[in-house]
């Protein structure tokens, strides 16, 4: 490890670079999710170079020397991607997003203590793999990017057999949580929920990206039970279920104590949140899913108090997985996250007896224990 010291450089200059690389990785994730959907779109593709181009630029003029090779190359390969060169993959989108991590933690690190250590080794490593992309040979540059994706992660080159969400979904879902090899219509149909819950997201929920968490979740669990459940109308039920609360008052959501009538106006967002696909037929599966993800297997839920045989199997996946999220939301994206995961689930199994289908209970421990190892 090495250790880099900055120049002096003035606070409110630095404070203002890590708020640009703080927005220009947002815009960049978002671009790298819209091109795991239209991987071969070059005004996506220009886009990301010029967000990547655009941090280089910052990091060269507060003298951040240390990441500038490691962006450099980065932006070398995004400029054969925007030259048609080479294929858009996952695979490069993790290099991608990964070598933006480090540059945000080096950043960080460098405002805070005034100094940070790197790893030259690993970030020369990185380098020298980049270095080996070349137009023309995909498969080839499939394996390189893998084997940097998981030097920038800290693992060894090979193939990492522990279960990750990425890992399994990569061949099946996009990086947001949307089933790939869609019908056009569906795709677009799906883009459009994805988006319209951006905002009631961030302004309810305080936290934007929750439909992506639940969506892949819920894809990886239903796929090691053997995808009983159609992919594409869970994946619209985990985007759509909390539309409803676009129509609650912030402060009634975010409140411990509800009085009879409060509770509710908060169980009437069931309803809004279905009857937004009432009259789209191709999302009815979809629909039932929203109206009964809030019932629960001993009749205690709502709105209807159905029990077990009367919920249908997406319902019960995607209520398990609401309430699992809602046990450590105040944790998502933060370093806590992995240890509240593992309490949710302990809470999940423990206070909540009876309420969930025993059989998807059991597809959901074995499959977040898995997951839960690999990130440790």
């Amino acid at each position: 490890m090495l250790t880099f010291a900055h120049d002096h450089t003035e606070e409110d200059i630095l404070h203002d670079l890590m708020e640009e690389i703080n927005e220009l990785y947002e815009a960049s994730e978002q671009t790298l999710i819209e091109l795991e959907i239209k991987p071969d779109d070059n005004e996506l593709q220009r886009a990301l170079f010029r967000q990547l181009h655009t941090i280089k630029g910052d990091l060269g003029l507060v003298g951040f020397a240390p990441m500038l090779p490691l962006m450099q190359h980065v932006e070398d390969l995004l400029d054969m991607l925007r030259k048609g060169q080479i294929m858009y993959t996952s695979n490069m989108s993790d290099v991608v997003l990964q070598s933006m991590d480090q540059v945000k933690q080096f950043v960080k690190m460098c405002i805070q203590d005034g100094k940070t250590e790197y790893d030259d080794e690993l970030l020369h490593n990185v380098i020298i793999l980049i270095k080996d992309i070349a137009p023309n040979q995909n498969a080839e540059n499939e394996v390189i990017l893998a084997q940097a994706a998981a030097t920038l992660q800290g693992q060894s080159p090979q193939a990492n057999t522990k279960l990750s969400i990425d890992a399994l979904n990569q061949a099946s879902l996009t990086k947001s949580g949307i089933p790939k090899d869609l019908a056009p219509l569906l795709k677009a149909d799906m883009l459009f929920f994805r988006e319209l819950m951006q905002p009631i997201e961030k302004r309810v929920l305080a936290l934007q990206g929750r439909g992506d968490r639940i969506a892949q979740m819920a894809h990886l669990i239903n796929t090691y039970a053997g995808l009983p459940i159609s992919p594409e109308q869970l994946s619209v039920a985990c985007y759509m279920h909390d539309f409803g609360m676009a129509f609650m008052p912030p402060s009634l959501v975010n409140q411990a104590q509800l009085s009879d009538q409060e509770q509710q106006l908060m169980k009437s967002h069931v309803y809004k949140s279905g009857r937004f696909l009432e009259h789209m037929d191709a999302w009815n599966e979809a629909r039932k899913i929203i109206m009964q993800h809030h019932e629960r297997c001993d009749g205690s839920g709502y709105p209807m108090g159905l029990n077990a045989d009367e919920i249908c199997t997406g319902a019960k996946l995607l209520g398990l997985l609401d309430t699992y999220y809602d046990l450590h939301h105040a944790d998502l994206g933060t370093d806590n996250e992995n240890f509240a995961q593992k309490r949710a689930l302990v809470a999940i199994n423990k206070h909540y007896q009876g309420q969930f289908c025993p059989v998807w209970l059991g597809h959901f421990n074995q499959t977040l224990a898995r997951v839960l190892a690999a990130h440790s």
